[in-house]
């Protein structure tokens, strides 16, 4: 009996310092208010550890007066800590479920960004093919050019012959351009350079090209005065692509309008691009431009806006959307014409 009150006693002790110690060590985190409520209850703890300690006493002294007041106290405590629990009961239940809900939600977030991590793999795995592929052939290419223009050159040669030798040299040279295009899409600069936003569109209209011929799209584009910003031209190329890509996908039926309209202000450069496509679900709409969001389904990695958005903070510039669900969307992109690390620190932050 001695000894299984005196580890009761020592036990209490313990885990009453312990508490004692996390209030401490978290009083950063936790209210004033709980961290009274926890010393409360390493005090209550602490009394009914006495009682089993004056149980070891009173076995050889017999001090019961002592023993008592230690029971008077301890029922005190213990009356103050459960009021205390029951007004508290209702808080703690929401901050348990609160974390469980939130414990959830990180949970999928998580296979969210591992899903998106594999999705960038896989395009950076795709993108360094893709360059491979591209200057590998631009060889090969270059000299059937050199051959088709020697055919069609030769003393001898039929019209007829000299004909479809300049008709195969256009076709490789198409081909030349779409290579370069991809390569100069994937290619990227160490400092900002003046890019055109002109030439940048042409070359992503090279690439989506298939997709407009598809879909039959109507394709405009409308270009209005001085349209050179200090940049990364690839970053350009990719922002451009992501926008336009996005447009023409989201059209559902032949002859829609996609638009693209670049406007040289005297500080940046406005690039609008709207389309007459599904457009964006509304709640989707306020967190568009968050990682891992996507108004495309399974068929999207909610990567592309949020690099849009991304890219353009570091340059100092601004994207924004409307869009009409069953009508169309319309993204407004700001890119400034100078690049510095002022404005490029802002964006980020």
């Amino acid at each position: 009996m001695v000894v299984t009150n005196f580890i009761t006693f020592l036990s209490y002790l313990t885990i009453s310092f312990t508490l004692v110690y996390l209030a401490g060590r978290t009083r950063r985190v936790i209210a004033r208010d709980w961290a009274y409520f926890v010393i409360s209850f390493a005090l209550f703890i602490v009394a009914c550890g006495s009682t089993h300690l004056l149980e070891v006493i009173t076995t050889w002294v017999p001090v019961f007066w002592v023993d008592a007041w230690a029971n008077i106290i301890t029922a005190s405590l213990s009356a103050y800590v459960a009021i205390m629990l029951t007004r508290r009961a209702s808080t703690i239940a929401f901050g348990v479920n609160d974390y469980a809900d939130r414990l959830q939600d990180t949970e999928s977030q998580k296979l969210q960004m591992q899903e998106g991590l594999l999705a960038a793999q896989k395009i950076q795995d795709w993108s360094r093919m893709s360059a491979t592929v591209s200057h590998e052939i631009k060889g090969p290419l270059q000299a059937i050019q050199n051959l088709q223009y020697l055919i069609g050159a030769s003393k001898g040669v039929s019209q007829e012959v000299a004909d479809l030798a300049r008709i195969t040299a256009q076709e490789a040279s198409r081909v030349l351009e779409i290579a370069q295009s991809n390569l100069s899409l994937i290619r990227q600069e160490d400092t900002p350079e003046p890019v055109d936003i002109c030439e940048a569109l042409d070359s992503v209209r090279l690439l989506v090209n298939p997709l407009i011929r598809s879909k039959k799209i109507n394709f405009h584009v409308e270009v209005n005065g001085n349209c050179v910003v200090e940049c990364f031209a690839g970053e350009t190329r990719q922002v451009l692509l992501n926008i336009v890509r996005n447009a023409c996908e989201s059209v559902t039926r032949p002859g829609a309008k996609v638009t693209v309209v670049i406007n040289g202000h005297p500080d940046v450069v406005q690039v609008i691009v709207a389309d007459e496509g599904s457009g964006i679900p509304p709640e989707v709409m306020p967190r568009l431009f968050e990682f891992g969001v996507t108004s495309k389904g399974l068929h999207g990695n909610g990567m592309g806006l949020w690099t849009v958005r991304q890219i353009l903070a570091r340059h100092g510039g601004d994207v924004k959307v409307e869009s009409t669900w069953g009508q169309g969307t319309r993204f407004d992109l700001q890119w400034p014409r100078k690049h510095s690390p002022a404005e490029r620190t802002a964006g980020n932050g």
